[in-house]
């Protein structure tokens, strides 16, 4: 047998991926040491391996033949693909991993790398886009992105007068809110078969969280289903709460499509153009709108554009010196090991569904590693594993970069630090949390407030220099030297120092 061989990677399940073009055959191989690699949570592993069972299900089903291979590794399972079939050509996309596409050509002569991707905007591109700036602010990828694809204009001015809404969307729920029950699949005997494997080799196979019913698509059918729920049930009120969190409430309005995206089951024009589609109808407003695309087309397409730019330098860069563990609390998804009513229920939704929402990650989870001083590589395998939708490419900016400002102030002009004041203005956690708000030296005081001064302290040369800190910095300076001598003593209590 000879023909060409299309080797779809676990993130790249797309019916329509340009490997899939003039194909003889479908190779799709589970890793177990690409499963061990981390300790992914257990409900990742199980979206992963049933979304590409589902995917070779729905190819035989079309007619095309599929190889699909349990093995110790991709090499193995490519190797013994090769032996077994005689291909004369493996054509396979570029993988999102840095340095992987070189990795697997070398594999075998036969072994083609394409240029390609599931993204909007290729390496190449943002590379030239950027190659033009001082500075890569997402705000003008972000217009650049609105333009190009005339998604929300008039003419070439912003539909609505304005590029973003921010100031409308950012506002607390009131109380007893209940966000409209999201899409939930339906597993199946894939589903039920994963599981099984699942526990066979959870005995050598680390993982972290609990296992639970599948709550993410697997399939394009249901990935195109929970986009069509959420454009007509969460959508309209996204944009005023999507900064917003409730105790219990584990997806408030969000699309929780973030996983679909990375797999390869829906494209992010398409989840633009649904929404899109929307707001011309009439069933959501603008802000709402306008949101939800900044995220799709703008922060998303930024944020692998950074990685694929970045990522080799990004991975090593730690402007602020920071080498702390990533909390025990944290990664055994522990929320008993807190009294901190915040870190608890975020801890809880992680532990139960390996999500939470990117408020929970930035100004609960990141702002906790970012105040303690966590080491950037750590704290992003760290998020790499336990969330549903982690990737090298999505965590290395979002957590290094952006939360943990380890690049300096490349990708974010200052650091996301915010005391526990933030968190009582954006959620309902503080009030039946024991810490309190009003003072930042004794034990009850709230930890991120406390954590918070003793960062600014901490890195007082390095911050003093960014405009964007003076207010805090001046903040600072207006602490008494007695309870700044304080505030470091229970911040090193707090650290475990």
């Amino acid at each position: 047998m000879s023909g060409r061989t299309a080797w779809v990677l676990a993130d790249q399940l797309s019916p329509s991926s340009p490997v899939l073009e003039g194909a003889d055959r479908v190779l799709l191989i589970e890793s177990v040491a690409g499963a061990g690699r981390l300790v992914f949570h257990r409900q990742k592993i199980h979206l992963v391996w049933s979304a590409m069972r589902h995917f070779a299900r729905d190819l035989e089903r079309r007619g095309i033949e599929v190889d699909y291979r349990r093995a110790s590794s991709l090499r193995e399972g490519l190797l013994g693909h090769i032996d077994d079939l005689g291909p004369s050509q493996v054509v396979l996309l570029e993988p999102s991993t840095i340095g992987a596409g070189e990795k697997l050509s070398a594999l075998d002569p036969r072994v083609e790398v394409l240029e390609d991707g599931l993204f909007l905007t290729s390496p190449v591109e943002f590379a030239d886009w950027a190659s033009e700036r001082k500075q890569l602010r997402m705000e003008d990828f972000y217009r650049r992105q609105r333009r190009r694809f005339g998604l929300l204009m008039d003419g070439d001015e912003p539909l609505g007068g304005a590029w973003n809404f921010d100031a409308e969307n950012r506002k607390r729920p009131p109380k007893d809110s209940s966000p409209p029950r999201p899409y939930r699949p339906r597993e199946d005997e894939i589903d039920r078969q994963v599981r099984a494997d699942l526990d066979e080799l959870s005995g050598n196979l680390p993982m972290s969280g609990v296992d639970g019913p599948r709550i993410f698509p697997a399939t394009r059918a249901e990935a195109q289903r929970a986009l069509k729920s959420f454009c007509e049930q969460r959508l309209p009120d996204f944009g005023r709460y999507q900064d917003a969190m409730l105790g219990g409430e584990r997806f408030m309005w969000h699309a929780l499509i973030s996983s679909s995206l990375n797999l390869g089951l829906l494209s992010p024009l398409e989840c633009a153009r649904a929404a899109e589609d929307a707001y011309t109808a009439g069933r959501a407003p603008i802000n709402s709108v306008e949101g939800f695309i900044r995220q799709v087309i703008g922060w998303r397409e930024y944020v692998w554009g950074v990685y694929r730019l970045r990522g080799r330098v990004l991975a090593g860069e730690n402007a602020l010196n920071a080498h702390a563990p990533v909390p025990k609390a944290v990664t055994e998804l522990d929320p008993e090991a807190t009294d901190m009513a915040c870190l608890k229920d975020v801890l809880t939704g992680v532990r139960d569904t390996a999500y939470a929402h990117h408020i929970e990650r930035l100004m609960v989870l990141g702002n906790l590693m970012l105040l303690l001083g966590v080491e950037p590589r750590a704290a992003t395998e760290w998020f790499h594993g336990a969330f549903i939708d982690g990737y090298e490419w999505v965590m290395a900016p979002n957590v290094a970069g952006m939360a943990l400002w380890a690049d300096g102030g490349k990708m974010m002009s200052k650091p996301y630090a915010a005391s526990g004041r933030y968190i009582d203005r954006m959620s309902d956690h503080c009030r039946g949390c024991r810490y309190s708000l009003e003072d930042r030296t004794s034990e009850d005081a709230c930890p991120f407030t406390v954590l918070y001064w003793d960062f600014l302290d901490r890195n007082r040369e390095i911050l003093a220099g960014n405009r964007r800190m003076w207010m805090p910095m001046k903040n600072l300076d207006r602490i008494e030297p007695a309870e700044l001598d304080s505030i470091r003593t229970r911040a090193a209590q707090i650290r475990g120092l």
